[in-house]
């Protein structure tokens, strides 16, 4: 990979670097704030973090377009980028009215998906990916034109919403993107699809450089435009490098998480019961969540707390990236 293109990793870092903190002064200056749940003071923390992190990610792929086309002189998948750019940035939007309506309003649970649907469009109408998968017992099957008109909207609201399922506690959001964008960008890079490699790269960078300021105790939550955003990349990035198998492989934590809050029909909140000492509790009778499940089985060895709530997330997550490494065969 040319070094050139490197410097889009570092412009998409420095970019959410520097906007993070003028996006906090700015949030809570007109009191766009959100009480975080897992402080037993519930402090006023800035929300809608997932501006400064998608204008980091769209400045990096920015610059590889504009280094591609005149320095390089390439315009081969130039319109795939410029697609999966426009998904991020119309479900970003989309996510920013969820923000705003949901926390003021509220959107309805059947209206989240519909209006995630329409960040499908550009994917779909450039027809972009592969048609044919390999699926588990059936073997290779072609979808033809179902794969652009089905199984594009399917994975892309899939994943934006599913990756919205597990969230709420500081540095979760942007950790385990980093630790999913990753493994698919570095399989994408070892499959000779360096152009697919960098669009998950960018976002890697935005988010770690959010990090810094969403990390316990956070500055700043990410909210819907972050979680929704970086959901749909993923699923760009999959359907790009032909990585959907790989995807579904790195959603297992997720997959788990819709089983447990469909137990209390997607009411219950993640969220752990705080008390002074910064220690969480179960805040249900029931576990209707993974972050749930981790606070019961922590607090059989140690005293559960957000941080290592998300710390053992990670791990976890390491762990299926690992899996999924071997069955792409990279390691």
């Amino acid at each position: 990979m040319e070094p050139l293109l490197l410097i889009s990793f570092l412009i998409s870092f420095g970019v959410t670097y520097a906007l993070t903190p003028a996006w906090i002064r700015a949030a809570r200056r007109i009191g766009l704030v959100g009480k975080d749940m897992n402080k037993y003071t519930r402090p006023d923390v800035a929300e809608m973090g997932g501006i400064a992190v998608v204008s980091g990610f769209v400045a990096g792929v920015l610059y590889y377009i504009g280094l591609s086309t005149f320095y390089f002189h390439q315009s081969a998948n130039l319109i795939y980028i410029l697609a999966a750019l426009t998904t991020v940035l119309i479900i970003t939007i989309i996510g920013m009215l969820d923000d705003l309506l949901g926390w003021k309003i509220g959107l309805k649970q059947w209206q989240k998906p519909l209006l995630t649907l329409l960040a499908a469009l550009p994917m779909m109408v450039v027809n972009a990916g592969e048609s044919s998968m390999v699926l588990p017992i059936v073997g290779n099957v072609d979808f033809g034109i179902l794969y652009p008109l089905l199984i594009i909207p399917l994975g892309i609201t899939g994943a934006a919403n599913g990756f919205n399922m597990l969230a709420g506690y500081n540095g979760l959001e942007a950790g385990m993107g980093v630790i999913i964008l990753g493994t698919l960008g570095f399989i994408a890079w070892q499959s000779n699809l360096g152009w697919v490699a960098i669009i998950a790269g960018c976002m890697v960078l935005a988010l770690l450089a959010f990090l810094r300021y969403n990390w316990f105790p956070a500055k700043i939550f990410p909210g819907d435009s972050l979680t929704y955003s970086v959901g749909a990349l993923i699923a760009c990035v999959a359907i790009l490098g032909n990585l959907e198998k790989i995807a579904v492989i790195l959603f297992i934590p997720y997959f788990l998480e819709f089983v447990l809050k469909a137990r209390s029909r997607f009411k219950a909140e993640s969220f752990g019961k705080p008390a002074m000492d910064s220690t969480l509790s179960l805040p249900y009778n029931k576990i209707y969540g993974i972050e749930h499940l981790l606070i019961k089985l922590l607090s059989k060895v140690s005293k559960p707390s957000e941080i290592r709530v998300v710390i053992v997330l990670y791990v976890l997550e390491i762990l299926v990236a690992g899996y999924a490494l071997k069955t792409a065969s990279v390691i």
